[in-house]
């Protein structure tokens, strides 16, 4: 399921296959992601690509500062016909959502998402409605433009199992773009190539991919180290310890194994954990997030036994 995913979207986004998988493996984990990257290098439509090649309900918000939380979530209004109030649904009812430059929105709306992406549901005037599964928010938002954006909130990052950046495309790749736009744009005709049946059992396959004993310590160990940083003033939480979990059962699956192994884990540590940690003052100047999770990881031992399961 996983292949047909990433070849389809493939068909749309050159020289990704990467990003691709990560956001894959996003999805089978049941996690949120955010892409972070500046205008015009394709987070827009590599989400468009992942919904479309998956049979569910998709909705897009473009995300500005007069947007309100009920923009999003729904209202109750009086029904004059009726003569009754009457809810009317957001675009958060859907499969998966796609929050367009997230940053542009006050934080009040922004933290209009933090109930449906924690619990899967929306709570209207003590009305508590459940969303249908799979549901998944991918979020983009610039990191250089500063004029009229909101930074995202701790709460509202840490929501997020990976947070991914597209990347400028090389030479070849970006004429591999042209060629492939110059008569038409792929995504229009992208069909899909997954059910909702066929993901929802992946997402509860995946949980039966072995983890050993000593990952398990080794993925705490990562998570307490993040906390006992001098240059880190707010540690990943343990939402940050299952997301890691979860996403490397996931992604050991897309790689064809029954068991996960450190090097997995190593891999996607940054990806699952670096926008969770905030900073100190004298540190954001000198060093980033991905820079300090590697030098976490670089000082922790990798674990060397067997880890398949007995």
């Amino acid at each position: 399921m996983s292949e047909a995913i990433k070849n389809n979207i493939n068909k749309v986004i050159i020289g990704k296959s990467e990003l691709v998988e990560l956001l894959i493996t996003a999805l089978i984990s049941n996690g949120h992601i955010l892409l972070e990257d500046v205008p015009g290098t394709g987070k827009t439509m590599l989400a468009k690509s992942l919904a479309k090649s998956i049979d569910v309900e998709f909705k897009r918000i473009q995300f500005t500062p007069d947007l309100l939380p009920s923009d999003i979530t729904g209202l109750n209004y009086y029904n004059q016909k009726e003569g009754e109030f009457t809810f009317r649904r957001g675009p958060a009812f859907t499969n998966i959502l796609l929050a367009d430059e997230i940053n542009r929105a006050t934080p009040r709306t922004q933290s209009s998402l933090l109930e449906c992406m924690e619990e899967r549901q929306i709570t209207i005037d003590g009305d508590t409605y459940i969303l249908e599964r799979p549901f998944l928010v991918i979020a983009t938002q610039n990191p250089v433009e500063t004029a009229g954006t909101y930074p995202l909130p701790e709460a509202q990052l840490d929501r997020f199992m990976m947070q991914l950046s597209m990347g400028f495309p090389s030479f070849d790749e970006e004429v591999n773009i042209l060629n492939r736009f110059i008569d038409d744009d792929p995504l229009e005709n992208l069909a899909p190539v997954c059910s909702v049946e066929q993901l929802l059992a992946a997402q509860k396959e995946v949980k039966s991919v072995y983890v050993h004993p000593a990952l398990m310590g080794y993925i705490t160990e990562i998570i307490q180290k993040t906390r006992k940083n001098k240059g880190i003033l707010l540690g990943a939480s343990p939402r940050g310890s299952i997301a890691l979990l979860r996403s490397a059962q996931t992604y050991a699956a897309i790689k064809g194994l029954d068991y996960v192994t450190p090097e997995i884990i190593k891999y996607l540590a940054p990806f699952v954990l670096s926008h969770r940690i905030l900073l100190r003052a004298a540190f954001q100047r000198s060093e980033t997030t991905v820079e300090i999770m590697n030098s976490i990881l670089s000082d922790i031992p990798v674990p060397t036994e067997h880890f398949q399961k007995n």
